[in-house]
């Protein structure tokens, strides 16, 4: 049997700061600091573009770990995503880590010890017009928020969660709205607009909203969540309930939430029309959403909730 070859995908960007040195001396205490391989990403789309020469040169089973945040996971996951013999894991480290709360939360995949002895699942991917996502999809007022971050983090005083309450502020006067046209297995839940969709793998998006608390990423199936446009006043009321995951079966949203799970979703929107894969904007207004079943080998470490929950 081949021995399997440890490589850690390092984001110096990611988080408030380098979190390099760190990793490497973790890595000195761990029985695979002999067998191992350190990578710093040099810019977006690198660590894409390195899995998947790796994997291409390489027969022997592969472990990356994505040292980052969603983004770089997402990164990390799309350049091994066809190659049988490779397990993906995650030190999270960035600034959103929404992915890993399916599991409970950081503290167990910043032990790395934990984590190279992790075990491996195979979990379900999203695709989203030949793109995977591993954690959500989203769209509406959510990327409207976003879209704003994106363009006020790199202001100094804007910066951190400045950034993502400017996205807000913007987003509650200009984006109560997004026209679109959703079908999910064929069922067409809208024809004219929405405040957010949110089509998931995992449970979190935006680092604290529990969109999909009864998700299983490995079932086959995505969970979609869709919400109707409202007034800022009915928002504020029933954010909360979202925050936390209440939202399911609650009757404050029986007006204005609609929950399916399904295999393939179809999206049509308007002009200037983005969507979220895992955090990264992608400007498309058509986008056809589905679930790859088992399609990746996921690094669960020792110590990590199983992620089973019940609806």
């Amino acid at each position: 049997m081949k021995k399997v070859e440890h490589i850690f995908i390092i984001n110096p960007t990611a988080g408030a700061s380098d979190s390099t040195e760190t990793i490497k001396k973790e890595i000195s205490n761990t029985h695979i600091a002999g067998n191992c391989e350190i990578y710093c990403t040099k810019g977006p789309g690198d660590a894409t573009d390195f899995v998947t020469r790796k994997c291409s040169q390489s027969a022997g089973p592969l472990r990356f770990y994505a040292c980052g945040g969603d983004g770089t996971l997402n990164e990390v996951v799309n350049g091994a995503v066809n190659f049988p013999n490779v397990s993906v894991g995650v030190y999270p480290c960035g600034s959103g880590n929404d992915f890993v709360k399916y599991y409970g939360g950081t503290a167990p995949f910043l032990d790395i010890n934990a984590l190279v002895r992790g075990e491996d699942k195979q979990i379900d991917l999203i695709l989203a017009n030949g793109k995977y996502c591993i954690n959500v999809f989203d769209f509406g007022f959510d990327t409207a928020v976003l879209t704003t971050m994106e363009k006020v983090k790199k202001i100094r005083l804007l910066a951190g969660k400045r950034a993502y309450f400017c996205g807000v502020a913007k987003a509650l006067f200009s984006s109560m709205k997004t026209p679109c046209t959703v079908e999910v297995d064929g069922e067409t839940i809208c024809k004219d607009n929405a405040l957010l969709c949110t089509v998931a793998n995992g449970r979190y998006v935006g680092s604290s909203f529990k969109c999909a608390p009864y998700s299983d990423n490995s079932d086959g199936l995505l969970e979609v969540c869709f919400v109707k446009p409202i007034s800022r006043v009915t928002f504020f009321r029933l954010i909360k309930y979202y925050t936390r995951g209440e939202h399911l079966g609650n009757p404050k949203f029986e007006n204005f939430m609609i929950y399916r799970r399904g295999k393939r979703i179809s999206i049509v929107g308007g002009k200037d029309f983005n969507y979220a894969l895992d955090g990264e904007l992608v400007w498309q207004n058509r986008v056809t959403v589905e679930v790859v079943e088992k399609a990746i080998n996921f690094i669960v470490p020792h110590g990590a909730d199983s992620g089973i929950t019940t609806a």
